[in-house]
């Protein structure tokens, strides 16, 4: 009994690394299109009210490789497959201008805030309570921050 409670504790373990994994694949897609954003704006309030978005994606990032290492796992280093989604849609919205930037950061909050409500039921306690306590209020708050901002724009 011992020994498939130990088994069935590391494949969850796997399974919380995984995930998390995959969030902060997208919190570094998000960090990567943020910059390209904020080089189209020349308005200081903008910059200074996109860069603040950006950090709280930085932010989470650290807990996130933080969350993942604690769990005995190895942080992705790159932004996935989303990032390169993210940096090719972002290419095309370099040469159209100021609201196509916007909306791109915008889908890319959207589908943060899915992903984060949709898998947090996949992860154990303690991982779901990391994610319900400290990523998904600013997830919300960055998302809810956007939106207003691209009306804005």
């Amino acid at each position: 009994m011992v020994h498939t409670t130990a088994i069935m504790n590391a494949t969850s373990t796997k399974k919380d690394i995984d995930q998390l994994n995959e969030f902060l694949r997208g919190e570094r897609s998000a960090v990567e299109t943020y910059n390209q954003c904020i080089e189209k704006f020349d308005e200081p309030q903008m910059k200074d009210q996109l860069r603040a978005l950006r950090s709280s994606h930085q932010k989470r990032v650290a807990q996130l490789e933080s969350r993942i290492t604690e769990l005995g796992g190895k942080p992705d280093s790159t932004s996935g497959a989303w990032g390169s989604f993210a940096k090719l849609v972002e290419g095309g919205a370099k040469l159209l201008g100021k609201s196509p930037a916007i909306n791109v950061i915008e889908e890319g909050e959207d589908h943060g805030k899915k992903l984060y409500d949709d898998e947090l039921d996949s992860l154990t306690a303690g991982t779901r309570s990391f994610i319900v306590e400290h990523i998904i209020p600013e997830q919300r708050r960055t998302h809810d921050t956007l939106a207003a901002l691209r009306r804005q724009v």
